[in-house]
């Protein structure tokens, strides 16, 4: 039985969702009609609050890609600040992973909040034992164990990328193996510099696979984990975008900047965006060491064609890709957030990372908006392409142009549901 994240929907998370008995199950249940996302003002020129979007997917109905809004204002009290990612737990609690202390420094602890009333019950884990850095978490009851991931402290994401604060230790490289039952930190996984910044987390969705992936930004590889024979978990590189060399950007070199990933709910194909490079990538992982590539898509990004960014040398041999122009409106920032439906489909993903790093990386992102597209999914042999009749424009907000951020759908998707 699956336990689905909806209590970033509803007016309380003591009901889950369908509750699918398999992944394969929910793959074979309804088509989405509505996603949620949170949409963002913070450190931009817009005095409003952030809010949560509620986007109609439903071609067939008379709302199909507007918005409707509800206004949110988020304070959280517990030695924690800057949550991030939110499960429900089978207990009916809400965990909630977070990025640093109310000082901005890094600090991966985790809040856990009443299912009906939202209100703090403390911190997951025991005190003193918080990880230096936090980001993103999975956990599989099933195996007792849970994985979170670092991104930095929240003082140096604050204004923008800084070369200089990942020499100083800003940013994280490692993966924490948590005891489930005990909430105790069992084990640390240092990814080295081949895994700087690892932020998104999945464990294949069926609940005896003892494995998953995780994306490193930063290094723009994907490492796989797995518990070995002696019950230690490890870790390998089993994917590589390698950095182009530039001309006209901050840096010589331009990573791709793995920024999310995805697993399709039976297990088959992987999904990463790339923000900086501007793809998305979709991989057959039937062999879970060796996956191979067999779709891709550019959508923006800071490569394309007219911008003042010039490709020097490229491993990969691939063109300078055109902008993204669609329906007259121009794609500006990369693809970023991804989320995928039940039946594996259709690929919908949002442009804006941190409202910080939009500035600096996308300005024009800021000042139009971000955007939602949809890809249509090849899910027999692979295959990726834009579908042009889908366009969700948040530079037509009321208040003004904002930026939204994760996907989810109200009754459990790739990336909230857990098997136990």
């Amino acid at each position: 039985m699956s336990l689905t994240c909806c209590c970033v929907f509803s007016a309380n998370c003591s009901g889950c969702g369908p509750g699918y008995r398999s992944p394969l199950d929910a793959m074979k249940g309804p088509r989405e009609q509505i996603v949620y996302l949170p949409c963002i003002y913070r450190n931009t020129d817009i005095l409003k609050p952030d809010y949560l979007a509620t986007v109609d997917v439903d071609a067939s109905s008379s709302t199909y890609c507007q918005v409707m809004v509800e206004p949110v204002d988020l304070f959280w009290k517990c030695d924690l600040a800057n949550p991030h990612t939110s499960h429900c737990l089978a207990n009916g609690q809400i965990m909630i992973s977070c990025l640093g202390d109310p000082s901005g420094n890094g600090k991966g602890g985790f809040i856990l909040l009443d299912g009906e009333t939202f209100e703090v019950a403390g911190n997951w884990e025991h005190p003193g034992e918080a990880a230096p850095f936090g980001y993103d978490f999975w956990y599989q009851p099933r195996h007792n164990v849970m994985i979170s991931t670092e991104w930095g402290a929240p003082r140096a994401l604050a204004d923008g990328f800084n070369p200089a604060d990942v020499m100083e230790g800003f940013y994280g490289s490692r993966l924490h193996i948590w005891d489930w039952t005990s909430h105790r930190k069992l084990q640390t996984l240092d990814l080295g510099k081949d895994g700087a910044v690892p932020l998104e987390v999945r464990f294949l969705h069926d609940p005896n696979a003892t494995e998953g992936y995780v994306g490193c930004a930063l290094s723009s590889n994907v490492f796989r984990f797995y518990r070995t024979p002696e019950r230690e978990w490890a870790a390998e590189k089993v994917i590589s975008v390698p950095s182009k060399k530039v001309e006209g950007w901050m840096l010589p070199e331009m990573p791709g900047l793995i920024t999310d990933i995805l697993i399709s709910l039976d297990d088959r194909f992987l999904y990463f965006s790339n923000w900086l490079h501007g793809d998305i990538r979709q991989y057959d992982i039937t062999d879970r060491r060796k996956p191979q590539l067999v779709g891709q898509v550019f959508l923006g990004g800071s490569l394309v064609s007219d911008g003042p960014v010039r490709v020097l040398e490229d491993p990969e041999n691939q063109p300078q890709p055109h902008p993204c122009i669609i329906q007259g409106r121009r794609v500006y920032g990369g693809p970023q957030m991804l989320q995928l439906s039940l039946d594996g489909q259709r690929l919908y993903l949002t442009t804006s990372l941190f409202s910080s790093w939009d500035k600096q990386f996308y300005p024009e992102m800021v000042r139009h908006g971000s955007v939602m597209l949809q890809i249509d999914v090849n899910s027999i042999s692979g295959g990726l392409s834009l579908n042009n009749n889908f366009l969700v424009d948040f530079g037509e907000e009321p208040d003004g142009p904002a930026l939204a951020h994760e996907l989810r759908y109200p009754g459990g998707d790739c990336t909230s549901d857990i098997w136990v």
